[in-house]
């Protein structure tokens, strides 16, 4: 039984396929967010704007001290060396997820990092805040995005990547790769039904990136932002046990 599959009771809960980013400017902000999400939520996204308002010291926090499952956002890129000894700093702290560039060079880093620990490498393919524009002003090679994003997913897994971070625009055509039997595909651009898109461009809802092949979606100012952010969090829950929110993947 996967982590999310629990009774109906607890998946009322919380639901850790919902993974609710604290993009917040401070620790202190991100822990009353939290605070008050309380059993809502179960797992958190942590990233770089919040690296020196004291993220690194919220996530240990939250891990250690209310038991909640921690995804380090920190897409890190750089020479393997670096990366490697990156990634073995982080691994002491028994976070869950943590990114990477999905470069294969840096995937085999990190993987060399982590070493024993049980932290997750998750290679990040195209930001969704990306469109075919954006790659071009970047002189990314000529393509389109789903393409892109599945051949690096693809060359990110065989470098040992445990799983991808795509738009849930890819999700499926990633989940249908052979090499991605038994890896995670996490989704951030998802806006529950009726959410502004904000600064995302390739997206869906929940249940639709549930139904094309995710295990875990990644929400932010459509929680944060709330008028009632507990509120706001379960209805992204019955979203995700919607019947059209079925698991090809299962």
């Amino acid at each position: 039984m996967t982590t999310h599959q629990c009774s109906s009771k607890a998946r009322h809960m919380s639901d850790d396929r919902l993974i609710v980013a604290l993009d917040v400017p401070n620790a202190l902000e991100g822990l009353q967010l939290a605070s008050r999400l309380g059993d809502a939520v179960s797992f958190y996204k942590i990233g770089l704007g919040m690296l020196t308002g004291g993220g690194l010291a919220l996530a240990n926090e939250l891990k250690d001290e209310h038991g909640k499952r921690i995804f380090l956002d920190m897409k890190l890129f750089d020479i393997g060396a670096t990366v490697e000894a990156a990634v073995r700093g982080l691994a002491q702290f028994d976070l869950d997820f943590l990114t990477v560039h999905g470069d294969p060079h840096v995937v085999r880093a990190a993987r060399e990092g982590a070493g024993s620990s049980d932290l997750k490498i998750l290679a990040v393919t195209v930001l969704t805040s990306l469109d075919r524009s954006d790659l071009d002003a970047a002189q990314i090679k000529e393509g389109a995005i789903p393409d892109l994003v599945t051949e690096r997913a693809g060359r990110a897994f065989e470098a040992g990547a445990h799983g991808v971070i795509a738009s849930p625009l890819e999700a499926r055509s990633i989940r249908e790769l052979s090499e991605a039997d038994g890896k995670l595909i996490v989704t951030p651009g998802v806006r529950p039904s009726g959410s502004a898109l904000g600064d995302q461009k390739r997206v869906m809802t929940p249940a639709e990136a549930i139904a094309e092949g995710a295990d875990h979606v990644v929400v932010g100012r459509p929680v944060h932002s709330a008028p009632d952010p507990v509120a706001a969090a379960r209805a992204i829950v019955e979203e995700l046990d919607a019947p059209q929110a079925v698991l090809p993947n299962r």
